[in-house]
């Protein structure tokens, strides 16, 4: 028993690392919900497994070439002496995506061997070491001493950290130190890091240099090395950098554009860059599980309120602006226009997972689900080599996925949260375990000093029947809390943001060993307990309609207008199966919907049927020609795979029409 205990752990330590939890010193003060890590939940589903596996064998490598094309590569062999040449990317914060790749590929090391691609890495560590500076400053647009766009003063290394990203740069080279010491167990990176890091405490903190990074990042990735290392100085940094926001002390501020407005324990809304803000916020809950300080929770639990009840989109996406890639105003959503970056998706998926850590509430997963199956997915292709950075909600025509970005953030990010998915599925408390996400899987997890292995069985998101097989290897009593999703009891989102307007009377049910049990929700879930035993099962039916959502009446832009829903995923109307346009149909109150998978159609999609008019004519409404015509609705992720036109979201709506 000790033996298999001790094996766990040590799979355990790997970790789900976005949230910066750590099997380690859990007698430090820290979340009270602990994530099953992403390497000992393995899935054996249709969806998600075949997107990490497309996101190892051609995210990650396309990722890299790009890298080695575009410069990035080089600027270390540059900046190590052992290439000559000025530094050649555009942006001086390019070293970031190099660094997020590393821990993308550590995350697939973790989960399968690839000789390889592991030695790839220490070779490109190795180039990474030439190019730090003695005292481990490392930051090669400044080694390399060229004029970047983002100008410093001569000889200081500090003096733009409002858009030098020379704290930023080093937040993601420390998730991706750690990310890679526990996917080899080798310490050629996270040694880098920790003579970075000590630098960096050496230079910030209580009574030396004043500032905060103008892109937050850091926080988190200090959090990481203090959980690996147990030295309290990174803790201790990654809160005074927090507390420092706001506060001119020895210092400009930057505004709100980097949340650097007023003190975090005095700001009541999301504002600014909206990747920033979800980092900052991240690292508020990072860092407020590790020091139990109230007050940045509650700061944090406000922020989320208006987030999810005036600032997010229906498919998670956050961000509505493009100018600043900013927040807007309560209830500034537009579909068009909207920005929803795919970085801003992840940070709101890191977000909302802390926030479960933190309080154990199924209403932040629902948030995170809806992310993950909608704004995030949206930014990469089936092929996994061509990336949105934008996640609009409507188009004309003009967007299409890219294969690289000059700011190649979105790519960057994406090719180290996909393998990080497994991470999201469960959770243990004491005596409990979580069941958050429903994918087919199997994971062993420990409680009681009792191995259980856990086996899911469903076709979700496209079928809502789940079925869990507990396989403990002794009888052993203990919670099971089954999710309840927000979507299957009356609530798209955690709020009042949006609302379903139809009436649907089926309800979620749930049996153990085929007894049927009262679906009774406790912050959502539903708490099983029982002493179980080997072959014990749960099965649980999410009756999956269509159904219609509308807007709170504040968001204007969606007046008159529906989205229509299924499960977890968003639809939308696209053009190849609509007439080649859908800016001029009209959905009817009493329109009927069918259902019906359809294997050869983007990978294998679950669409919506149904009839709709179609309007002709440049008058008002009254003059419109009406066609009746064949209408289907694809899952909003799958959209701009079949060539430039135009998709819709919210789509309108006439009654009884």
């Amino acid at each position: 028993m000790k033996r298999v205990a001790f094996l766990l752990m040590i799979v355990g330590v790997a970790v789900l690392l976005f949230s910066g939890i750590s099997c380690q010193r859990q007698t430090r003060a820290d979340y009270p919900y602990q994530p099953v890590t992403f390497t000992s939940v393995h899935f054996s589903d249709n969806f998600w497994l075949p997107r990490l596996e497309t996101n190892r064998k051609v995210t990650i490598p396309f990722a890299l070439e790009q890298c080695e094309e575009t410069g990035r590569l080089k600027n270390f062999e540059i900046a190590g002496g052992a290439a000559e040449g000025e530094f050649c990317s555009i942006y001086p914060f390019d070293d970031s995506d190099v660094y997020k790749i590393i821990e993308g590929a550590s995350y697939t090391l973790n989960i399968q061997r690839d000789p390889a691609l592991e030695g790839f890495l220490d070779a490109l560590i190795a180039k990474i070491a030439a190019a730090q500076e003695e005292d481990g400053y490392l930051y090669t647009a400044r080694t390399i001493e060229q004029d970047p766009p983002v100008q410093w003063t001569e000889g200081d290394r500090w003096s733009n950290l409002y858009l030098g990203h020379e704290l930023y740069n080093m937040g993601h080279f420390y998730e991706a130190a750690v990310a890679h010491h526990l996917a080899t167990g080798k310490r050629n990176m996270l040694d880098l890091a920790i003579k970075n890091a000590d630098l960096i405490t050496s230079v910030f903190g209580p009574g030396k240099k004043a500032g905060v990074p103008g892109h937050q990042e850091i926080e988190i990735g200090l959090v990481k090395l203090y959980r690996i290392t147990g030295n309290q100085k990174y803790l201790d940094l990654a809160k005074h950098f927090l507390d420092q926001r706001g506060r001119e002390e020895g210092r400009e501020l930057f505004g709100q554009y980097s949340q650097d407005h007023k003190p975090i324990l005095e700001q009541e809304e999301p504002v600014g860059h909206a990747v920033r803000a979800a980092y900052m916020y991240s690292g508020i809950a990072d860092v407020a599980a590790l020091t139990g300080d109230a007050g940045y929770i509650q700061a944090v639990d406000r922020i989320w309120e208006n987030v999810v009840s005036k600032k997010m989109y229906i498919t998670g996406g956050i961000g509505a602006r493009g100018g600043g890639e900013s927040f807007g105003p309560n209830y500034e959503l537009p579909n068009a226009s909207a920005y929803a970056e795919t970085c801003a998706a992840i940070a709101n998926a890191f977000w909302n997972h802390r926030m479960f850590l933190l309080h154990g509430e199924a209403k932040y997963i629902d948030v995170l689900e809806k992310v993950i199956y909608n704004g995030m997915l949206s930014g990469v292709a089936l092929s996994g080599d061509l990336f949105f950075y934008p996640n609009p909600l409507e188009s004309s025509g003009k967007h299409e996925r890219s294969s690289w970005f000059n700011c190649a953030c979105c790519p960057s990010n994406i090719s180290r949260f996909m393998p990080s998915i497994p991470g999201y599925v469960y959770a243990q408390r004491g005596k409990s375990l979580y069941v958050n996400l429903f994918v087919d899987s199997q994971t062993d997890i420990v409680l009681d000093n009792t191995r259980i292995s856990v086996i899911q069985e469903t076709e979700y998101p496209w079928e809502g029947r789940v079925r869990i097989r507990l396989e403990p290897e002794s009888e052993i009593k203990f919670v099971v809390h089954v999710r309840i999703p927000g979507w299957a009891v009356e609530q798209p989102v955690p709020s009042d943001l949006y609302h379903f307007i139809d009436n649907f009377e089926k309800e979620p049910t749930l049996r153990v060993n085929g007894e049927t049990i009262p679906v009774i929700t406790d912050k959502g879930y539903v708490p099983i307990q029982r002493t179980w035993k080997g072959g014990d099962t749960i099965e649980l039916n999410l009756p999956m309609p269509v159904r219609r959502v509308k807007s709170h009446s504040e968001v204007k832009e969606n007046t008159g207008k529906i989205a229509l829903v299924r499960g977890p995923i968003v639809y939308c109307a696209e053009w190849p199966d609509n007439g080649g346009h859908v800016s001029n149909l009209v959905l009817s109150d009493d329109t009927q919907f069918s259902i019906e998978h359809q294997d050869d159609l983007l990978n294998g999609v679950t669409v919506i049927k149904g009839q709709a008019l179609a309007l002709f004519g440049i008058e008002d409404e009254s003059t419109y020609r009406r066609e009746s015509q064949a209408f289907l609705a694809i899952p909003y992720y799958a959209w701009a795979h079949r060539g430039p036109g135009e998709m819709a979201v919210w789509i309108r709506v006439s009654q009884g029409k």
